[in-house]
């Protein structure tokens, strides 16, 4: 026992030794602290003021402050995606600037931006009716000529229309004659002329007709070019069109309708003349307008570049700020308002680092009074807190989504860095697959850097997460499949020529009768003869079950014995007499004999049945095992382990409610004389781990048997569902070698039999595309979440309660992997 304590701790054994502390920061030099703080990331703040609302806190307003800096920024980001430029990934080397600078520059930048905008949409919304003005002219002359020249049209023009805006009414002479009020037509043909989007005007002229009832001509064509719609930035196609018709009750319909389509309305003079010199005005009025637009979009992007210079880093700006005075709300003022105090948690080690950091936040804010660093005695439980790199994160990962660690217990991790791949491999086991799962980790670990800056989807960035897990389950793989000799299921004489041969010569009744062992065992791995013969699935059965079996009973003690270390570095004696003892026993009296047996049945060539031994150990214990006899003694030996697993179920069920109910007994029995009040008698209830914490506990005894009593069924059904859940590698393992062999044979071979080039490619295709998606993904995923359910229940279950809760300190670093 004194050795065990002796020996040098592991970094990812246990977590990290915690202490809490409390801050006492003048308040001249509290903002800058918490910086430092932040960019050191070792300091778990505690909120010291649950009970307030975030109004309701002290640094409410800068909080805000932030916020709104924050929606001018992402309004900055979203003009620049809009008008397509890149935010330069490399902020511009300008001297840094306070948080009140920033302040006035967004605002200011925001004002001009929002200026630009506006001038820029009435710009282009003056441009767009010009421009349709113009195509409407344009369509609308054919027309008007083509019905002139048939007769059709004998009326003067309307002299009404309607605009869309005013703004171009007072730019041009000509049309401000053309919508002076004139004398109402009352007979003859009129007609009204215009633009809709093309997407609307078979609709559009189905109203028409119904509301006229079919009292009226349309004419359309399609506008040559498209128009930018402002408000999603997108180039639309529209259609011009001439509806004639006649009457004032009709006129007023189409307006209505038109209006109601969103159609823009537009005169067109009758006269040609008249018409050709609008159209003068509107094309040097359109090339007008082209330039001052491309000068204020070329304006508007040369502020936007200037901003996207800076954007990045004025982002982390505003969020490492919010970011302090988030946690400036967690603190609470002293009694003289003129200090911030402040509790949290820290790892041991950092205390030296964490008082360097206060020490020179008080020299670089000129604070005439030093900050307060000091431990103290805390009532819950610290936070668990890991040190792990790229290789051992995503494994910390894998356990940490069962549970996270309770303070200081065995992590699991360590253990799962290996037998989770290797579990992994013996269901996954083919060298060929393995192969190609190794080059895809090794593609993906050398673009490591590149991809770490990206932004990835969802599935990426798990399998990008998951790089060395995917390395080693392709090396894992690789080995398994070396040992079951399965590449792409098909078998190699890799390390050696087979052991066995054929009956007679021509090899004929191969798969039928069998072969004849001819030389030395083959030294690794499973002999390649064996596939196709007539034994090869009675074979590879036998050998994965069994060999599944062991795998299972290895890692369950090796879970028990993890409990033990739990229960020697708490100090918990009685886990370890009532609760480590009779699992070992119960678990090795009944698996560990199973496996005893398969490793001697294995040894010695024996054709003892070991389903027959382990069952009449339970019904006949006393039954002359006669040819199902491995080795001497083996009758008694079984009597014992039978009596030894039927002791350790009440071995683990009673004595230890009994114990903690006296020990709880002796604990109280003097209580009520504490008020003697020795200096001796403060001490030992001043201590964090004394009585004085439990003094108002009640010790429920039933409630303590139940659990105890419930613990005891979990385990020892356990002991047996969990042997039979292992029996999955063994499945899994036979399903992959299968759905590989019909892959192979009843694809790959059958297309190349033929002699067609065309069909050996297809069955190539074919054969490619199962190995890529069914046995490189789907049997992929399934292996890695059965390894998965092993772990967690089988292994974990064991010794890891999981109840904890992670150490997430104040790190700007943190701050810079989140999206706005």
């Amino acid at each position: 026992m004194e050795f065990l304590r002796n020996l040098p701790q592991m970094d990812l054994m246990r977590s990290e030794r915690m202490t809490f502390v409390q801050l006492i920061i003048p308040v001249e030099s509290a903002h800058r602290a918490i910086s430092y703080l932040g960019q050191l990331g070792l300091l778990q703040f505690r909120d010291l003021n649950d009970d307030k609302s975030p109004f309701q806190r002290t640094f409410v307003n800068q909080v805000k402050r932030c916020a709104e800096m924050s929606r001018k920024l992402r309004f900055f980001k979203d003009q620049i995606h809009k008008a397509g430029l890149l935010p330069s990934p490399h902020p511009a080397s300008q001297p840094d600037i306070d948080i009140e600078e920033l302040e006035v520059q967004l605002m200011e930048h925001e004002h001009e931006l929002i200026e630009m905008n506006g001038n820029s949409d009435k710009l282009r919304q003056t441009y767009n009716e010009l421009l349709e003005f113009k195509m409407v002219l344009q369509k609308a002359s054919e027309f008007l000529v083509s019905s002139k020249s048939n007769g059709t049209v004998r009326e003067t023009e309307m002299v009404e229309n309607v605009f869309s805006t005013t703004d171009y009414n007072d730019t041009s002479s000509l049309l401000e004659q053309e919508m002076l009020p004139g004398p109402a037509i009352q007979s003859g043909v009129r007609f009204i002329s215009g633009i809709i989007c093309k997407s609307k005007v078979l609709t559009f002229e189905r109203m028409l007709f119904r509301a006229t009832r079919g009292n009226m001509f349309f004419n359309q064509a399609v506008a040559d070019d498209q128009i930018l719609d402002p408000s999603s930035n997108e180039m639309v196609e529209k259609t011009v069109f001439v509806v004639f018709f006649s009457g004032e009750q009709a006129r007023t319909k189409i307006l209505k309708i038109c209006d109601a389509f969103g159609a823009n309305c537009y005169p067109v003079p009758e006269d040609i003349s008249r018409r050709m010199q609008i159209t003068q005005e509107v094309a040097s009025r359109l090339s007008e307008l082209e330039t001052t637009l491309d000068a204020g979009l070329r304006h508007r992007d040369k502020a936007l570049t200037s901003i996207g210079f800076n954007l990045s880093k004025w982002m982390n700006m505003v969020k490492r700020e919010k970011a302090v005075y988030d946690t400036l709300n967690m603190l609470n003022f002293d009694v003289t308002k003129k200090c911030l105090v402040g509790e949290g948690w820290c790892p041991i080690f950092a205390k030296s680092k964490i008082q360097e950091t206060l020490q020179r936040a008080t020299f670089d804010s000129n604070s005439q009074v030093g900050i307060i660093f000091h431990a103290m005695d805390a009532v819950e439980s610290p936070p668990t807190y890991f040190r792990t790199n790229h290789f051992t994160s995503p494994f910390q990962e894998i356990v940490d989504a069962y549970g996270v660690a309770n303070y200081q217990e065995a992590n699991p991790a360590v253990y799962t860095i290996i037998t989770f791949p290797f579990l992994f491999a013996v269901m996954f086991g083919d060298w060929g697959h393995g192969i190609c799962l190794l080059l895809g980790a090794l593609v993906l670990i050398a673009r490591e850097r590149k991809l770490g800056s990206q932004k990835l989807g969802s599935f990426m960035e798990m399998l990008f997460g998951g790089r060395y897990v995917l390395l080693l389950m392709s090396i894992f793989s690789i080995y398994c499949g070396l040992l079951y000799n399965e590449f792409f299921s098909v078998p190699f004489h890799i390390f050696g020529k087979s052991a066995y041969g054929c009956r007679d010569s021509s090899c004929s009744n191969a798969g039928t009768v069998g072969l004849l062992k001819v030389g030395d065992t083959y030294p690794f791995g499973v002999d390649p003869s064996w596939r196709g013969s007539r034994t090869e699935l009675p074979f590879l059965n036998s050998l994965k079950m069994k060999m599944s079996i062991l795998l299972g009973v290895v890692q369950m003690n090796l879970g028990i014995i993890l409990s033990y270390f739990n229960a020697v570095f708490f100090g918990n004696s009685l886990d370890i007499k009532y609760q480590f003892v009779p699992q070992m026993i119960f678990l090795n009296s009944l698996f560990g004999y199973l496996s005893l047996l398969i490793v001697v049945k294995w040894c010695t060539g024996s054709q003892a049945d070991l389903y027959h031994v382990m069952i009449y150990m339970f019904l006949s214990p006393f039954e002359d095992l006669r040819d199902n006899k491995l080795f001497w003694g083996q009758s008694v030996l079984q009597v014992i382990l039978l009596l030894c697993a039927v002791v350790a179920v009440p071995w683990m069920l009673f004595p230890k409610p009994f114990i903690l109910k006296r020990l709880h007994t002796e604990r109280f029995q003097g209580r009520s004389y504490g008020l003697l009040g020795t200096s001796d008698m403060h001490n030992i209830d001043d201590e964090p781990d004394s009585a004085r914490h439990h003094q108002h506990e009640e010790f429920n005894f039933s409630e303590v048997f139940v659990h105890q009593m419930i613990h005891s069924i979990e385990f020892v059904l356990g002991a047996v569902s969990n042997t039979a859940s292992y029996l999955r590698l063994w499945a899994l393992s036979l399903a992959h070698s299968e759905l590989s062999t019909v892959f192979y044979e009843k694809v790959l071979l059958l297309a190349w039999g033929y002699k067609n080039p065309i069909i050996r490619l297809v069955g190539l295709a074919v054969f490619a595309f199962a190995t890529a998606f069914i046995l490189l993904m789907m049997e992929t995923l399934s292996a890695f979440l059965h390894a998965l359910r092993l772990h967690w229940v089988e292994f974990q279950g064991k010794f890891y309660h999981g109840e904890g809760y992670k150490f997430r300190p104040f790190s700007f670093a943190a701050l810079t992997e989140d999206d706005d």
